[in-house]
């Protein structure tokens, strides 16, 4: 009895335990391919489950955030989903790399012209995004799956400090802290330049210091044969006037 209602406890705790985690492993979200740092560039991925046993996704939209525009999103291409990307004009010019940008991504849309994402799948949509903003920690992407039976799911919900997370999550791209380098070189990169200038110093002091001491040698040896040559002159006519 007490070995069947262990069971019993641990198979509720599991199938509770799977409740809980189940929607928000399903969650549309979005994930940078290595790091999304302030200021840089980033391909980032969203990722896109179906959670549906009798239809499949056949349309994502997903809209970009106004706050903090994003002078590049660039879509990667792929197979069996046709993309649409709109633009807006924005109420204060970007800059980038010195040329004055006046409208940015706002929304970029993903419909299928196949089965899309078929039931116990999942897919990515990656973007080529930047610059990332500087004075953020996070980026907000509101997206919008649409099935083939034509439900339409609204992944917009705000995650707000102190609550529970709410059932449609938006999903949310945290930024990491600015690299170094920024877009001018790293400081290790100049480190490591220092350190080969610096080399290349030593490396020069040190031959001059050889060839002085070549130069020296040679001209101790000269002196010293020439003596020599001196010595066997005299010692000759010593010689012959004896």
């Amino acid at each position: 009895m007490k070995v069947s209602r262990l069971a019993a406890s641990g198979a509720l705790a599991g199938a509770a335990v799977l409740a809980l985690s189940g929607p928000a492993f399903a969650h549309v979200s979005v994930q940078p391919e290595g790091t999304a740092a302030k200021g840089g560039y980033a391909v980032v991925d969203f990722k896109v489950p179906n959670e549906r046993d009798n239809a499949s996704t056949t349309r994502l939209e997903v809209t970009f955030p106004a706050d903090h525009p994003l002078a590049s999103a660039m879509p990667e291409p792929m197979d069996g989903w046709k993309i649409q990307v709109t633009k807006s004009k924005l109420a204060k010019p970007l800059d980038l790399h010195g040329e004055k940008i006046t409208e940015a991504v706002s929304k970029i849309t993903w419909t299928a012209d196949g089965k899309g994402i078929e039931p116990g799948y999942f897919e990515k949509f990656p973007v080529s995004v930047g610059a990332l903003p500087e004075d953020a920690e996070e980026l907000v992407f509101k997206a919008v799956q649409t099935y083939d039976n034509k439900e339409v799911v609204r992944w917009i919900e705000v995650q707000q400090d102190g609550q529970e997370e709410p059932e449609n999550p938006a999903p949310v791209l945290t930024l990491s802290a600015a690299s170094e380098d920024g877009h001018h070189g790293s400081t290790a990169a100049k480190d490591a330049s220092d350190k080969t200038t610096t080399a290349a110093s030593d490396s020069a002091v040190t031959s001059d210091g050889t060839d002085t001491t070549a130069r020296v040698l040679a001209v101790v040896g000269i002196a010293v044969g020439a003596l020599g040559v001196a010595y066997g002159v005299l010692a000759g006519r010593r010689r012959t006037d004896a």
